[in-house]
């Protein structure tokens, strides 16, 4: 009697494909940057705002009886635009909806995801206000102290001196030594969790803390502050820059952000002049559901005394 064998005889018996009612979801990095902008209010129509400065009074010597010098104070103009204008859309036609098991699902889902596609952009948008506002290819010095740098541990990766370096400069700039974030790649995460002098507790006790539970705890953010900066890690800085600052140079590099978040200097300004805002409508002529989400905003550099970007190498970070 022949049996029931697959490979020879039996293959037609068996369904070759089996489709899962469920969707597999994309893992998705955690959105945070938003909350470091001063958002402009005072912004009611147009799509360009100049903000004005004021600087420093002068002091100079004065001798007796002598007339009096008058200095006038600097003054200079902040010019903010609204830049971008995004837009995510798809549609679903009506055989597809038809024949389809997981259509609703699938239509469920345009809305959340072209909402957070628009988030995304903004993201990145407003983590490389900083870097984008500042002189390429230059120090960017403000008072003695550089805010535009290289890192500068071995292949171009961060060390603890950078940071060092950061806070002297936003010390040289009078930067309020509150609320400093720093903002850094996961390859930045690495380095300093792998660091020979972080890793060597015996003759750093004060790091124990972080060889214990890991730099990350809870979501992005680091549970130690080092030399000041709250550490958080983000995978939508600036990156594969090519840059030479000093006669140092950095290929595939990233741009980590330093400053300060205090509420009343805040480094970043913007504007979301139309939030996500959700459009669908049934186009008869090609028969289909078509769902569109826009939106309007700007962002950019206002304080340049409160940024501090070092480029380190995410290539080499294994080196």
């Amino acid at each position: 009697m022949a049996g029931f064998v697959r490979g020879t005889n039996a293959d037609h018996l068996v369904r070759a494909n089996l489709w899962s009612t469920q969707l597999k979801e994309v893992l998705l990095d955690e959105l945070f940057a938003m909350k470091y902008v001063d958002m402009i209010t005072d912004f009611p129509d147009g799509d360009t705002l100049n903000i004005q400065s004021i600087g420093q009074a002068e002091v100079l010597d004065y001798a007796e009886n002598m007339p009096v010098r008058y200095t006038a104070m600097d003054t200079g103009n902040f010019t903010f635009t609204i830049t971008d204008y995004k837009q995510s859309a798809t549609y679903i036609t009506n055989k597809m909806k038809q024949d389809s098991y997981v259509m609703d699902r699938i239509v469920a889902s345009f809305v959340p995801k072209q909402h957070r596609a628009l988030m995304k952009a903004i993201e990145v948008k407003v983590l490389n206000a900083g870097p984008s506002g500042q002189t390429t290819s230059g120090s960017n010095t403000i008072n003695g102290a550089k805010h535009r740098f290289v890192a500068t541990g071995t292949n171009q990766i961060i060390t603890i001196q950078d940071f060092a370096r950061a806070a002297y400069a936003l010390d040289k700039a009078n930067v309020p030594n509150v609320a400093r974030i720093a903002i850094v790649d996961p390859s930045v995460r690495y380095t300093l969790e792998t660091l020979t002098n972080l890793v060597n507790v015996s003759f750093n006790p004060q790091w124990q803390g972080i060889i214990e539970t890991g730099l990350s705890s809870t979501g992005i953010k680091f549970i130690r502050n080092i030399y000041g900066f709250d550490v958080y890690e983000s995978k939508n800085l600036n990156s594969g820059m090519s840059e030479t600052i000093d006669s140092v140079s950095v290929t595939n590099g990233v741009a980590n952000v330093f400053f300060s978040a205090a509420p009343e200097i805040m480094p970043i300004v913007g504007l979301m002049r139309q939030p996500p805002k959700v459009d669908s409508e049934y186009n008869k002529d090609r028969q289909r559901e078509e769902y569109v989400t826009t939106a309007r905003y700007g962002f950019k550099l206002f304080r340049p005394e409160n940024m501090v970007t070092v480029l380190s190498d995410t290539s080499r970070v294994y080196s």
